[in-house]
């Protein structure tokens, strides 16, 4: 007797749906992009406890034929692809023809569409259709979602609370609306609108309706080329940065999607820029050849593979890194510009974000090497730079820690430790990127033990270190000892620094990169060579320090992320005495 039989048409439709509805989100998600890829320029999303209860999705799209509004709900019916062919050539966002025959197996849905003559409207309940009948001619579609799962409780029972599922379908909303500016898109949730975009085709406006015009004003428009992508976007200044990598929106061809190596490579770009853990916001339009990108990978068409993938990857680093370079990023107490700077040309201003993690100043002081001073000379002075950094004058230290500076547009005021580790971390990656035969013997050699999984990984490095200028070789079973090192060690600290410099090789065995090695061993060296909170300068050496920072590449933030100057002009001053009108 056979034990194998087919499955109906509902029960697949209900194993279909675990993958392509798993969530109130999912349905908005599969309406609104069938709304979209109807030409529609107006869509409107209505939810009932964040659309548990219900999911009403309108649009003033093309609408469907009677026919058409019957098949739509069958699994695989679409009017997107054809052959085999239009699945390298797909512009559509939904193409499977899966979505409304799921939704429709674990739901009550009632769809109703015209094209201008006689409308349709067809109910559904649990996959199985209870009426199709005429209907208003009002051209475009309306779908209402009830009871969603009702019929699949395992499912209903593990959805998230109220505000877990209406922050998943804002997330969407959001990114969908920043994908199709020319689209209104409204939200409106127990009866409280949430999104509104006004469907100017003005990315940068969109941005203002979901982030603020505070963060609008402090986005920075990029753009670039290559043979085989173009990009364009807006990219967040340094100091507007957020905890999470979800604010980092990548567009493909009008579609959202999610790409590890892309995110990784857009976050790197900020390197220095901010601290490690926390995120820009970036909003990146990439448009590429369909047969380029493959987007059939999953149900969901969020992942997304890229063929050339390192030229969309440089093209992308390269714009961010260029972009930034371009900008004055001394963060302001104020949200308007408000001062020149020596050239008479306006700097932008914004309010400094305090959210940030400090980095500790607690370390044991070290004496800084004479010869690392000189090697300033060395470093390669950024282009424009007075324009990007004013002139300033010191005047005082606070605390022995914040320089004190004035010109004639307002105060500055600088972290010391944080200004000598930008200047030392450029010096010491100029010295790592162009190697010298230098180096000192140690008075007494370093003997490290280590387990034998570690000496293995060491001892395959010895010429990378060597080359970095260290004499070192095996002595005795899983030992190493250090004979000289590199001139650059902190005086005073050389064995804690060729520790963390070996363990920081062993660490990085896995997934070795020579130039993002260089990067970390420079930010530690950095930190443990420059000035210690509470430490008393003169005005030359504040002067010296301040002549120092202007020659680096970026005079901004340490190589930790942290700001080395912030600002206050002279209106903001007067405006804190009340000396002046608000």
């Amino acid at each position: 007797m056979a034990v194998i039989k087919l499955m109906d048409e509902i029960l697949s439709n209900k194993i279909a749906a675990g993958e392509v509805v798993e969530r109130c989100s999912s349905v908005v998600k599969e309406l609104v992009e069938n709304s979209i890829d109807a030409k529609s320029t107006e869509i409107k999303v209505e939810l009932i406890e964040s659309g548990i209860k219900m999911i009403k999705v309108v649009d003033n799209g093309s609408g469907m034929d009677r026919t058409d509004a019957i098949m739509a709900f069958n699994r695989h019916a679409t009017s997107k692809i054809i052959d085999e062919d239009d699945l390298y050539h797909i512009h559509t966002l939904g193409f499977r023809g899966e979505a409304l025959a799921s939704i429709a197996s674990v739901s009550d849905i009632e769809l109703t569409t015209s094209m201008g003559k006689v409308g349709t409207s067809v109910h559904i309940k649990g996959g199985k259709v209870i009426s199709v009948e005429n209907a208003d001619s009002r051209i475009g579609t309306t779908i209402i979602v009830r009871e969603l799962f009702y019929n699949t409780p395992a499912r209903l029972k593990h959805l998230k609370s109220l505000y877990t599922e209406l922050s998943s379908i804002m997330d969407y909303m959001n990114k969908i609306a920043l994908s199709h500016p020319e689209i209104r898109f409204i939200v409106v949730n127990d009866s409280k609108e949430l999104l509104r975009t006004d469907g100017s085709n003005n990315l940068l406006k969109c941005i203002k309706s979901i982030y603020g015009i505070n963060v609008a004003k402090k986005m920075l428009d990029v753009s670039s080329h290559n043979n085989d992508y173009s990009i364009n976007g807006f990219i967040s200044l340094p100091e507007i940065y957020k905890t999470s990598r979800n604010n980092i929106i990548t567009l493909v061809n009008g579609r959202v999607v999610k790409n590890i190596e892309l995110n990784r490579t857009i976050n790197e770009s900020y390197h220095s820029y901010k601290p490690d853990n926390y995120y820009p916001i970036v909003v990146l339009n990439i448009l590429v050849d369909t047969t380029l990108i493959d987007v059939n990978i999953h149900p969901t068409k969020m992942d997304i593979k890229f063929g050339n993938i390192e030229n969309l990857l440089n093209l992308v680093s390269c714009a961010i890194k260029n972009r930034l370079k371009e900008k004055t990023l001394i963060p302001h107490i104020e949200e308007k510009p408000t001062y020149i700077n020596n050239k008479n040309k306006e700097i932008k201003e914004f309010k400094l974000d305090f959210d940030t993690q400090i980095i500790s100043d607690t370390e044991e002081k070290y004496v800084i090497n004479d010869d690392l001073i000189e090697e300033t000379q060395n470093i390669e002075l950024h282009e424009d730079v007075e324009e990007t950094m004013p002139l300033m004058y010191p005047v005082g230290l606070v605390h022995g820690t914040y320089i004190i500076c004035q010109n004639e547009t307002g105060m500055y005021i600088i972290d010391q430790h944080a200004a000598k580790e930008r200047i030392n971390y450029e010096i010491i990656k100029h010295k790592l990127s162009n190697p010298k035969k230098e180096n000192t013997s140690m008075m007494f050699p370093l003997t490290i033990e280590y387990t034998s999984a570690e000496y293995i990984i060491l001892k395959q490095n010895f010429e990378f270190l060597r080359e970095l200028n260290f004499e070192i070789d095996e002595f005795g079973i899983n030992s190493v000892i250090v004979k000289a090192h590199p001139v650059w060690l902190p005086i005073g600290n050389e064995d804690a620094s060729i520790k963390k410099i070996l363990e920081l090789v062993i660490a990085k065995e896995k997934n070795f990169n020579l130039d993002k090695f260089n990067d970390n061993l420079a930010a530690t060296m950095a930190c443990k060579m420059s000035i210690k909170a509470n430490t008393s300068i003169t005005l030359d050496e504040m002067q010296n320090l301040i002549n120092d920072l202007r020659k680096c590449k970026n005079p901004f933030n340490c190589p930790h992320g942290r700001p080395t100057i912030i600002y206050y002009s002279k209106s903001d001053l007067e405006k804190l005495f009340k000396r002046s009108g608000f």
